[in-house]
Parts: structure tokens; sequence; C-alpha cells
């Protein structure tokens, strides 16, 4: 079986953006990345894939600690309510399976069907490090906010970038 990654890194190397990856068990949520990954340095993420009630797809990455409030948030990014997608339209859409959702799974998006929102948190200090899955879950790859910025502009979307703070994240 092909490895998923590999278009990816030659991607990002054609970018000149320097990533670093280390592999490591599977993992399939944010509390079994928190046991395994060590002492990986950096911010890690939520990737939330979603879709709202129009049908809008939307790919929400959050800082791991916050808990994100769904009857909220859709106000937050200016659409309708929302709900996660089903595992189907994430492997049609993003090319991944739960557990592997990714910013990096854009680039499999060839229609460019998916809304893309950062925790604003990833881009306030640029010397940190931000840990993502390499379209498969068993690695976990490091890269800069501003090789994040120019993978997912080259890409052509214009991510929306929003504060998730915990005062909103945790209003009812």
């Amino acid at each position: 079986m092909d490895d998923p990654s590999t278009h990816l890194f030659a991607y990002l190397d054609k970018l000149g953006i320097t990533v670093s990856t280390v592999e490591h068990a599977p993992l399939f949520t944010v509390e079994e990345s928190q046991s395994l990954r060590g002492d990986l340095p950096g911010m890690h993420s939520k990737n939330l894939f979603l879709k709202d009630k129009k049908g809008a797809l939307w790919l929400v990455v959050a800082e791991e600690e916050r808990q994100i409030r769904l009857n909220h948030l859709h106000k937050k990014l200016g659409c309708n309510r929302l709900s996660f997608g089903n595992a189907d339209l994430l492997k049609e859409v993003l090319g991944v399976v739960p557990g592997s959702v990714t910013p990096f799974a854009l680039i499999n998006d060839q229609e460019r069907q998916v809304n893309v929102a950062f925790d604003r948190a990833f881009f306030t200090r640029e010397d940190t490090l931000l840990n993502f899955h390499p379209l498969r879950n068993d690695r976990t790859t490091a890269i800069s906010p501003a090789g994040l910025q120019k993978f997912v502009t080259s890409l052509g979307y214009t991510p929306q970038m929003v504060d998730l703070d915990e005062e909103f994240a945790a209003s009812d």
C-alpha cells in the first residue's frame, strides 16, 4: 500500500517548507496522543471535520485543550449550525479516516470544498512548532506557523483565524 504522506512531503519540500516527523503507535484521540507522544515540543491540535446545516464543509483546527461547543462555534465562524461530518464524507473529500484528520489533508481536497478555520493561538508565537498527523495517525509532523500558512495558502485557501478563548469555548 502506498504511503499517503509521500505526496505531502514532496509537496512541502517543493515549497521549501521544513518539517520533522516522528513515528509512533496509531493514535485516534487527543487523550491517546497526550499519553503516547512523550516529549514532542510545540503545540498539539484537535481537528474537527464539520458540516453545517446547508451542507458547507469545515475543517476547524484548534489547540488540543480547547473544549469546543458546536452550538456556539457556528456563530464565531459566521455559518449555519454545525455537526460532525461522517467518515465516508471525510474520506471522499479529505482522503483520510477518523483519527487522521489534519490540515495537511487539505492537499487532497481537489475541489476546494472545505472552509478552513484555525485557532488564532497557533499563530501567536513564530518560534513554536505545530504538530499534526501527516495524513496517517501513526506519525506526527512538526511545522512552523509560517510554514503551515504557506502550505494552506499555496493550495488556494484563505483560512479564517478564530479566537477560541476559554470563555467562548466553554460558554453555554
